[in-house]
């Protein structure tokens, strides 16, 4: 493979760091020359193998989106005046290759080549069928979108060149994820990772009713940030101490899961449902933000460029926030409100609207990826603007119309009290340590002149 990209890397020039490079010939059109039906249909196509493939929990999709998003940011950034690439600023990531200054490449190619082969390497245990439709969109997007691969100017030269170059640059990013220490989440456990042994003790996790699994990816929040300097950067505020005592904090928490989720109207009933996003039934929740950028993109016409620049801070913030909040669940280790409640308030208790996924309370992980994906859309597309969700279209569940990123992003949040499986504290804490994460990812920069 090493040998394969340096001899790859001979015909193009390897930037170190990528803001010094020349930008792409002057004859080459720019990448918001392009509209945005090639990185919408490869995001649409992702979502659906993410819902339909087997061990896509939501911190793994929330991995393979974030090396989409990547791939096709860092394949059209030469494309992209003023930009330049985040080689140099993500974690262990110095150099990529960058396209010589005098050879013209045609960007929408790049991108389909890119996010085809970026595609097949996220979802290697995808199915047969959905193996092959990924080789059809691959095909058939040229033909799709005529007015962006106009054969008068695409010659076979610039279309094999940048082929190459999309092919080269997925090459060197799957590289570069494969040292991640997520890479084989989605198969067999590593042989040399240790069984998790969950703490004993009052307050502490214990596997819950009625499948009693197993943790769910304990060693998630030691996986390599994208941003975050560590799992640990965007610390969640401590939870109420721990007690049993009517009359404290944590108590009264208790008694509020148990009855809010007790006696839900319909309409918190609803919003339980909508937002529950579980694997194999929907694109998990970073799947949700993930349709919900691309959507929006898609219908305000956005161009390649726009696209790119979105979707790769978006996807970002959400795989960081997924390793921020399991560094915390597996730190703080606190036990589920349905543990809680039988032990203290009522033996027979158990959620009615869902079951507890199996991994700690504390923080809720909707609350924070949610948080951190309202934060990158407030700057990318508008604070306080009203949007309609039509994520849950094909499921009779919408669409629904939300105010605002944050309003839709505190509903997520609090929608997972009124199902009965986290805390009030979870939820805020949650949204805290989603903000930062936004926060961090925002101070990327992705062009000279920041726009943030």
């Amino acid at each position: 493979m090493r040998a394969r990209l340096f001899a790859l890397c001979l015909v193009w020039v390897c930037a170190l760091p990528p803001v010094y490079a020349q930008q792409a010939a002057p004859l080459a059109r720019p990448a918001s020359a392009f509209s945005a039906g090639v990185p919408t249909e490869w995001f649409s196509l992702a979502l659906l193998l993410t819902q339909q493939t087997p061990g896509y929990s939501p911190p793994v999709a929330s991995r393979a989106l974030a090396y989409l998003g990547l791939a096709l940011y860092e394949s059209v950034v030469p494309g992209m005046p003023q930009h330049q690439s985040l080689a140099g600023q993500l974690n262990e990531l110095q150099s990529l290759p960058w396209a010589q200054p005098d050879e013209v490449l045609h960007w929408p190619t790049v991108a389909n080549t890119s996010m085809a082969a970026m595609t097949r390497m996220m979802f290697p245990v995808a199915s047969a069928e959905n193996k092959a439709r990924i080789d059809l969109l691959e095909r058939s997007l040229p033909l799709k979108y005529s007015q962006d691969f106009d054969p008068n100017t695409l010659t076979p030269e610039i279309t094999n060149r940048s082929e190459t170059f999309g092919k080269l640059m997925a090459m060197a990013l799957m590289t570069w994820a494969r040292t991640d220490g997520g890479h084989e989440a989605w198969g067999p456990l590593r042989r040399t990772q240790q069984n998790y042994v969950p703490p004993s003790g009052e307050g502490q996790w214990v596997a819950t009713p009625p499948a009693f699994a197993p943790a769910l990816l304990p060693w998630w929040g030691d996986v390599r940030p994208f941003v975050l300097k560590t799992g640990g950067t965007c610390a969640a505020p401590p939870h109420p101490p721990y007690s049993e005592s009517p009359g404290s904090d944590f108590y009264k928490e208790g008694m509020e899961v148990y009855q809010i989720s007790s006696k839900a109207t319909q309409e918190q009933r609803q919003v339980s449902l909508y937002w529950a996003d579980d694997p194999l039934k929907t694109p998990t929740p970073a799947g949700h933000w993930a349709f919900i950028a691309n959507d929006l993109l898609r219908l305000q016409k956005a161009d390649l460029a726009q696209v790119a620049h979105t979707m790769v801070r978006l996807n970002l913030a959400m795989a960081d926030a997924f390793v921020a909040s399991w560094k915390t669940k597996y730190t703080t280790h606190l036990l589920r409100p349905v543990t809680y409640v039988q032990l203290v308030i009522d033996s027979n208790w158990v959620p009615t609207l869902m079951h507890t996924p199996p991994f700690p309370e504390y923080p809720s992980g909707h609350s924070v990826q949610s948080s951190a994906a309202a934060g990158i859309l407030d700057v990318a597309l508008g604070t306080n603007k009203p949007f309609v969700d039509n994520t849950h279209n094909d499921r009779g569940w919408g669409p629904r119309t939300f105010a605002s990123f944050k309003a839709a992003a505190d509903e997520a949040a609090i929608s997972r009290m009124y199902a009965g499986i986290h805390f009030r504290s979870g939820i805020e804490g949650g949204k805290v340590q989603g903000r930062c994460v936004a926060q961090q990812v925002l101070g990327l920069k992705l062009t000279r002149k920041e726009d943030r």
